[in-house]
């Protein structure tokens, strides 16, 4: 079957950025700057980037375009062309599992969004008047409990179906009918929510009784100002690392399958550069102003702080309401804000999905609509019960194992496949065809040589701190233990599954070429 194409460059370079720009660049990146260091953060996540996230954007891109050329849209088939061994596809595997296993529980976050947006305008969380308060509506929404605000789930799963039925529409679009639309208008709306709220944060006053802390420059120095003594620590270094390899989506296997769809010759350096820069301006510039400095402003430091430490949902769907409710036009605010992160996630959904569609479509001959349908049966009912067993921390299972740890094992393990079974020569020249500016030949021994140093040491680092007290259960409750033991199950069987479908997606692919 022919295989589709982008129908534009700004197409191309939008969906990669609506791709990697998701809800932690306005949610995770200011609570992990202000926790750790504050503007001294930035020199070890721009260090990073330019090390780590940057040189490995074009690493994928690469690989993708390289795997589009033979005919791959996945990264089991692309690792098959980079290392001709039996083994290769069931690494590969890991870029269709773990965006799959991360969409499951992402689709129902970014529905939270689409729902916020009708609460705002319709005033439902006005009026709560303190964090408690809105904490409880949102559990109320989630189903974690029935209380005044709602009496079932019913909503939570009424939002889901809207989002979940948006996500299967664009994907049966295509990739340029569907994907690639969708970032022409959902990227732009993006950009101009977030500037317009950005301007509305930083023209901010200090509401009425507020403490001498409460302004937008405290607000903007509580990111912002520098403790130089956290350069010192290793900890600030991983938190770096960890922020720039979720920011840029590095090691989730999507940018091959999107790279898969460009011109053979087509010039994935200045792609590359140019996505990495959306987005950073997106999380830096945008990310780094909005929801803490609102939070200063109407809440004090103090508590800016606690909020920040109990996590980025705190800070999205408990701060940010209480804040937007007090803004004069608070209502639309409040819609411009939670649309804004549905934008970001659904573009980050329908690209979660995409490698499934591929593999079905590439190697099991399904035509686009049913490789849709089965994809999109899946994923719904890993999503039910991520919201059915949402109270019993099913979803932290699955951000830990494929978010967190699955990331980063896939994006070592790529590295040594491109840079030392590959080969380094054969892979700078990949990184640079149809270049119109060659990438500087530093990156040469940055890819070649600090990356996978860089990428081991960060794995092994942050499995020594985080898989310890995971494995054991000490954190998890004695009746939640079941459905996490559970959840750990279900993964390993995905995970086989998942090898399973890869080896007979292998063998059917290579009769029909063999028959052809």
């Amino acid at each position: 079957m022919a295989r589709e194409r982008w129908a534009t460059k700004i197409g191309l370079i939008l969906a990669l950025a609506g791709n990697a720009i998701g809800l932690g660049n306005f949610l995770r990146f200011p609570r992990q700057a202000a926790e750790n260091g504050g503007g001294a953060f930035m020199i070890p996540y721009f260090v990073c980037l330019l090390v780590i996230g940057l040189p490995l954007v074009w690493v994928e891109l690469s690989i993708g375009r390289l795997g589009g050329r033979h005919g791959r849209g996945h990264t089991a088939g692309m690792f098959e062309v980079l290392w001709s061994h039996p083994l290769s596809k069931y690494l590969g595997a890991l870029g269709i599992f773990i965006p799959f296993v991360i969409g499951c529980y992402y689709l129902f976050v970014s529905s939270w969004c689409l729902a916020y947006s009708i609460f705002s305008l319709s005033g439902s969380y006005f009026g709560l008047g303190s964090l408690d308060a809105v904490s409880h509506f949102l559990a109320g929404y989630q189903g974690i409990e029935r209380n005044d605000h709602f009496s079932s789930a019913a909503p939570a799963y009424g939002f889901f179906a809207v989002a979940f039925v948006l996500n299967v529409a664009i994907l049966l679009g295509g990739i340029a009918r569907g994907i690639e639309r969708l970032a022409l208008l959902a990227m732009p709306l993006l950009f101009v929510f977030a500037v317009i709220l950005m301007i509305r944060v930083l023209t901010l006053d200090p509401p009425a009784g507020a403490g001498p802390d409460q302004t937008v420059l405290n607000g903007l120095g509580f990111v912002w100002n520098p403790d130089f003594g956290a350069i010192a620590d290793p900890k600030v270094w991983l938190a770096a690392a960890g922020q720039i390899f979720f920011t840029l989506s590095v090691g989730w296997g999507i940018l091959h399958t999107y790279a898969s769809y460009i011109g053979p010759d087509d010039d994935v350096a200045l792609t590359g550069l140019s996505t990495a820069s959306l987005n950073e301006f997106a999380e830096v510039v945008l990310g780094g102003t909005i929801a803490l400095t609102a939070a200063v402003v109407f809440f004090g430091v103090a508590d800016a702080a606690r909020i920040a430490g109990q996590g980025s949902f705190d800070l999205g769907f408990h701060a940010m309401p209480l804040a937007l409710e007090q803004m004069p036009g608070g209502r639309v605010f409040g819609a411009m804000w939670f649309l804004l992160l549905f934008f970001a996630g659904i573009t980050s959904s329908v690209a979660m999905l995409q490698p499934t569609v591929a593999l079905l479509r590439e190697d099991f001959g399904f035509a686009r609509a049913p490789a849709v349908v089965v994809t999109a049966l899946l994923v719904l009912a890993g999503s039910l019960c991520v919201i059915a067993f949402f109270a019993h921390g099913v979803m932290d299972q699955l951000d830990f194992w494929a978010g967190s740890f699955g990331l980063l094992a896939f994006g070592f393990l790529e590295i040594v496949v491109f840079t030392r079974l590959y080969g380094m020569t054969k892979g700078w020249e990949e990184i640079n065809r149809g270049a119109r500016m060659r990438v500087p030949r530093v990156f040469w021994y940055v890819i070649a040589w600090v990356m996978p140093l860089a990428l081991a040491a960060i794995l092994i680092s942050w499995s020594a701190t985080n898989l310890g007290p995971e494995l054991s259960l000490a954190a998890v409750a004695p009746a939640d233990r079941p459905y996490v033991v559970g959840a750990r199950v279900a993964l390993v069987a995905g995970l086989v599954a998942c090898w399973l479908a890869v080896r007979a997606g292998s063998r059917r692919r290579a009769a029909r070429e063999a028959a052809s």
